[in-house]
């Protein structure tokens, strides 16, 4: 639920009498901090909810939620995690690898359940992954460490190409990590590859002009929040550019992208819900293991790859969860 409406909520709550008032049990409050834009991505949200409701909370019925979103700063986040905090929220769900530090860092009691594509022990959220201390606890997917897989299914799609590039984002924590993993890739390989980096959406247009000149003949695109909230925007890029393009999500590949491997959005953020959920029950976040969603798809947009000029090799086909036509 938006603030807007659950402020109206509130309001309506004035007209009822004060006896009945007095019967209603205190709602509790989560707190959604995002680093997405209000309106991104609404099947995220509403598997979100969906994880909610399998615990037995329905927003505006017994549970009310909060939303702040980053809008894609990851500068706001800080203030974003300390308005919750004071609004004494009942729990933190922080999505977006990003919203976990800004959330651990505004509260050490408010439980907090985050969603990571990079490895939660090594950027400093828990120290234990299966008794999590103090009041984190999460879901991580497989992201940075896929990135070498990438960087070779590229590879199998074009194996002429002698040079290929890769985006990272400079402001995400794990982006040295990143541009590490695909450089030992594609030396492995036996390929050129160029790390260009984008933080902005002002610089994509630079980024991608520039693949020409530097003739690199595909794209690997670094696992990040921001990224992925412009997936539709991504591939729209690499399609006018003509350039074989793989990311991380499936939400890249339904937008137009050539390829997507890597885990399920939709899959986090309803274990997210699930476990915001057993927090409102009463369990402690020290009791809930950080879970590995380590479900991998490889998705192939077939109808792109036509349009690109290229054949996917059979091999690669076989070895795909779905093909786009």
């Amino acid at each position: 639920m938006n603030r807007r409406a659950f402020i109206t909520l509130l309001g309506g709550a004035a007209a009822w009498p004060a006896v009945a008032l007095a019967q209603q049990p205190a709602m509790p409050v989560i707190g959604f901090l995002s680093t997405r834009a209000p309106g991104e991505d609404m099947h995220l949200l509403a598997a979100f909810h969906q994880g909610l409701r399998e615990m037995g909370f329905i927003a505006g019925h017994n549970v009310a939620i909060e939303s702040r979103f980053a809008e894609n700063r990851y500068d706001r986040l800080p203030a974003l995690a300390a308005d919750l905090v004071h609004r004494r929220v009942a729990v933190i769900a922080a999505v977006g690898s990003p919203s976990g530090p800004a959330a651990k860092a505004a509260t050490t009691t408010i439980p907090i359940v985050f969603s990571t594509g990079i490895d939660p022990v090594a950027a400093g959220l828990v120290d234990n992954l299966s008794r999590p201390a103090a009041n984190l606890t999460g879901v991580a997917s497989l992201g940075v460490e896929l990135e070498p897989k990438r960087v070779e299914i590229l590879h199998d799609l074009v194996p002429a190409a002698t040079s290929i590039a890769a985006l990272v984002n400079p402001k995400t924590p794990a982006a040295e990590a990143q541009s590490a993993d695909m450089r030992a890739a594609a030396r492995k390989l036996g390929l050129k590859i160029h790390i260009l980096n984008a933080g902005s959406e002002s610089e994509f247009d630079a980024v991608f002009a520039s693949l020409r000149s530097l003739q690199a003949s595909a794209l690997a695109i670094g696992n990040d929040a921001f990224f992925t909230a412009r997936s539709e925007q991504l591939a729209a890029l690499a399609l006018r550019h003509a350039v074989p393009a793989v990311f991380q999500f499936r939400e890249f590949a339904a937008a137009g992208g050539l390829m997507s491997y890597g885990g399920s959005l939709t899959d986090m953020y309803q274990r997210v819900g699930v476990y915001a959920g057993r927090i409102l029950k009463g369990a402690r976040p020290s009791e809930l293991p950080v879970q590995l969603s380590t479900r991998v798809e490889l998705i192939i947009n077939l109808k792109t790859a036509k349009t690109l000029g290229l054949d996917v090799p059979p091999t690669l086909l076989a070895r795909a969860d779905e093909v786009i036509e």
